[in-house]
């Protein structure tokens, strides 16, 4: 069995004339280009812990199949607002697992994108965890709540925006979170 032990999130943005080449610039970008990249869903494993982007890329070898959550986004029309965010939500209980969720936008601001991405993985964890709320209540009124449950610890979003390239390159974002053994 895997169990990610470790994770560590990143974001890049990356321009080009091809698309697949806009992507692997982003990729250079997070400093994860060397990875055989397998995304999977959005369980935050209990006991994994949050390492830094410097700690996680001296861990992986390349071409190593690595694990990860990644939200994307691509735009070849010149100024069109991008982004990809990913939400975290961490119970308070250690012995639970936590929520990550991908969110990826056209023509919502960075901030707007981030919070929306956190509140959809801290609403995910406060439904699975039986904390009681309205669902038609802003995000800061939620996140008061969830927070004041005692149940929700913490919550958080890593957000890449760009505007497309003006003479039309592709442009892509992408914000993930890498799972290591």
């Amino acid at each position: 069995m895997y169990l990610p032990t470790k994770i560590f999130f990143t974001k890049g943005v990356g321009r080009h004339k091809e698309y697949l080449s806009s992507f692997e610039l982003a990729l250079r970008n997070a400093r994860i280009e060397i990875c055989n990249l397998v995304t999977v869903s959005s369980i935050f494993p209990i006991g994994c812990k949050r390492v830094s982007i410097d700690e996680g890329v001296k861990l992986i070898t390349p071409g190593q199949i690595t694990h990860c959550v990644m939200a994307r986004n691509s735009t070849n029309e010149p100024n069109r607002l991008i982004a990809a965010s990913l939400g975290v939500a961490l119970p308070a209980d250690t012995s639970a697992y936590g929520y990550l969720s991908e969110h990826h936008p056209y023509g919502q601001p960075e901030k707007i994108c981030g919070e929306y991405a956190e509140d959809l993985a801290a609403t995910m964890l406060a439904s699975t965890l039986g904390v009681e709320f309205d669902p038609e209540k802003d995000w800061s009124e939620r996140e008061d709540i969830y927070k004041m449950s005692g149940k929700i610890v913490r919550s958080f979003n890593v957000t890449q925006s760009a505007e497309g390239d003006k003479n039309g390159l592709w442009t892509t974002v992408i914000a993930v979170g890498v799972f290591l053994p």
